[in-house]
């Protein structure tokens, strides 16, 4: 499983998912850096087959209407410390990993992972 991670997402969540054994990409790594645009996020997602990891709402409207990114994981905590967002994602991986067998569109907030059909 492979996670693209958007630029409002600390590099250390990259860090977290390859410990946790899968493959991650933080956008400070692409050739632009965090200047990736949406768009090119959008179509390295679908040719990488990579989850795309973001706060960023506008993805959930291009996914719905265009299908793109390829999967996405949307955090939705609102202002939350990294070490805050690293226990969440750690307690939260397992399901996550598992769910996305199954869902394209994964919702991640401080209580609950929604998965959205």
């Amino acid at each position: 499983m492979k996670f693209l991670i958007d630029a409002q997402l600390p590099i250390r969540l990259t860090v977290e998912l390859k410990q946790a054994g899968f493959e991650a990409t933080h956008t400070l790594e692409l050739p632009e850096g965090n200047r990736t645009t949406d768009r090119a996020l959008i179509e390295l997602s679908i040719t990488s087959q990579s989850i795309l990891v973001t706060k960023d709402s506008d993805f959930v409207q291009s996914f719905l209407l265009k299908r793109g990114p390829w999967k996405l994981l949307l955090i939705s905590t609102g202002n939350i410390s990294n070490d805050d967002l690293m226990n969440l994602i750690k307690q939260n991986i397992g399901q996550i990993a598992e769910s996305f067998r199954t869902f394209d569109f994964i919702e991640l907030n401080r209580t609950n992972l929604i998965c959205h059909l």
